[in-house]
């Protein structure tokens, strides 16, 4: 399998040194706009090769989208990220442009890529590579649910004092500090609902803290987080290559599923070879409808600021 990475930054390189060191890719090919940025960043990684025990070949390029040629998998994390005091929502009149340019030029030399989308708004970048491309909606992932359940689960095993290995949990709805919706009422520790272990009043707290994780961490590195999105991304990829057919909360574009129509928004699917191999519908409570409907309405004003 070849995989793309386009954007050498912190996230990019994260991306390329979790997928490598899983060893399951022939190639990753990182790409940057900035002289020499993406082949440094590939160089330094191959010098763990041998120290990591990976034969993964890892290739940087400036600028040159025919090196990306018959890539299987693209992830998209070019852009500016957030800083201090800024929303996902704030970035998007930068992001947007390089979003389409980029998803238009892999596609160029990749006509059967599988897009994983990072940049933010990640719901609305993803919506955008939708409306721009016109490839098969399988074909298209937003990355933010499987960083924000890993989030969710790290908070609850924080809270229960448990090792993150018991605990399963899920967060649906938009990427964003106020469309997240972690599903406490289906949060487990070894199969065992949480809500036997905690009170409402700390699940709720369990809750608050997952929808700022992002935040949170922006705040406390002066940028956006990237070991974590690196991680979610890896797995993803994993699923792919190896046709897991492994459940991970993306943002998928959905026709009727969840009584939402034109939206790309985080809910569960299987991922497998051909991308998003189905989507799977959970029964939500009243309570979690309302949430649903509130984060997708979230989610279509900032798709409203697009200029398709």
């Amino acid at each position: 399998m070849k995989v793309t990475v386009v954007g050498a930054g912190a996230v990019g390189a994260s991306c390329a040194e979790y997928i490598a060191i899983r060893n399951f890719a022939s190639e990753v090919v990182i790409l940057d706009i900035k002289e020499g940025f993406a082949e440094g960043k590939a160089m330094d990684l191959m010098q763990t090769a041998s120290l990591l025990k990976f034969d993964t070949k890892i290739t940087g390029v400036t600028n040159d989208y025919s090196r990306t040629a018959n890539s299987d998998v693209c992830v998209i994390t070019s852009g500016i990220p957030r800083k201090p005091g800024m929303t996902r929502e704030e970035l998007i009149g930068i992001n947007a442009g390089i979003v389409k340019m980029v998803s238009a030029s892999v596609l160029k030399h990749s006509p059967n890529v599988i897009f994983i989308i990072v940049s933010n708004p990640m719901d609305t970048m993803a919506y955008l590579v939708h409306k721009t491309t016109g490839i098969a909606k399988n074909r298209i992932i937003g990355m933010g649910g499987a960083l924000d359940s890993a989030r969710f689960k790290y908070r609850l095993a924080e809270a229960l004092e448990a090792p993150i290995s018991d605990i399963d949990g899920m967060v649906i709805g938009g990427h964003s500090d106020k469309g997240m919706i972690p599903l406490t009422r289906l949060a487990t520790r070894n199969s065992v609902p949480v809500t036997e272990f905690l009170s409402e009043e700390r699940l709720e707290k369990v809750a608050a803290d997952t929808k700022v994780g992002g935040a949170t961490l922006t705040g406390l590195l002066g940028t956006s987080a990237w070991y974590a999105p690196g991680a979610a991304v890896s797995g993803m990829v994993h699923a792919i290559a190896t046709d897991a057919q492994k459940m991970f909360p993306v943002s998928t574009l959905l026709d009727g599923e969840y009584d939402l129509t034109d939206i790309s928004i985080g809910v569960p699917v299987i991922l497998g070879k051909n991308g998003i191999e189905k989507i799977v519908t959970i029964n939500l409570n009243d309570a979690e409808k309302t949430k649903m409907q509130e984060s997708a309405t979230a989610v279509k004003k900032t798709n409203g600021l697009l200029e398709l």
